[in-house]
């Protein structure tokens, strides 16, 4: 078992790394500076509010997302500057064909909260999905940790404009 998660990791990271700039704080980009320009893109008809239940464990909110169409439930992050992922779902969504060799972007380090430098990957998530509101093309990190918890960060809330957020209900709404 070691083995396979130790295969796993090296896999992801050669995936990632391939033509990226490896020091610290640095990532090369492989698409080009049109392309960038286009995304994060908004799709279908975002009229109206959209509404979702989210679900409180220990006192930490996670809402359901779908992620190239693959649900999971991410923990609700304001804090966290990318979407996050850990090495299991991304190799989840590389085995469904969902996230392939086009959606690695580079290499990059994270700080997370305590203040640890971590190495990561960046990649380009086709879709993601709340309620009906829809983004094409956002970044995400992929965290070297098979256990590192599902996050959505700034990278796709800052797309979704005005968020309100119900405890007592246990809903989040975007507008």
């Amino acid at each position: 078992m070691i083995k396979y998660v130790f295969c796993l990791i090296v896999f992801i990271n050669l995936a990632g790394c391939a033509g990226c700039s490896k020091s610290r704080g640095e990532r090369k980009s492989r698409i080009n500076q049109e392309e960038i320009s286009k995304i994060p893109k908004k799709t279908g008809d975002w009229s109206g509010t959209t509404t979702v239940y989210m679900n409180e464990e220990n006192g930490i909110y996670k809402i359901p997302v779908l992620v190239n169409g693959s649900k999971m439930d991410f923990i609700f992050d304001t804090g966290a500057s990318l979407i996050s992922i850990s090495n299991t779902e991304a190799m989840f969504l590389y085995k469904q064909g969902t996230l392939t060799q086009d959606d690695f972007i580079g290499e990059i380090n994270f700080q997370d909260a305590n203040g640890d430098i971590s190495p990561g990957t960046v990649v380009r998530l086709r879709t993601l999905q709340i309620g009906d509101r829809v983004l094409e093309n956002v970044e995400a990190s992929i965290v070297n940790n098979s256990v590192a918890p599902l996050l959505l960060g700034q990278s796709a809330l800052a797309q979704f404009g005005k968020i309100s957020i119900d405890y007592n209900r246990k809903t989040i709404s975007f507008q």
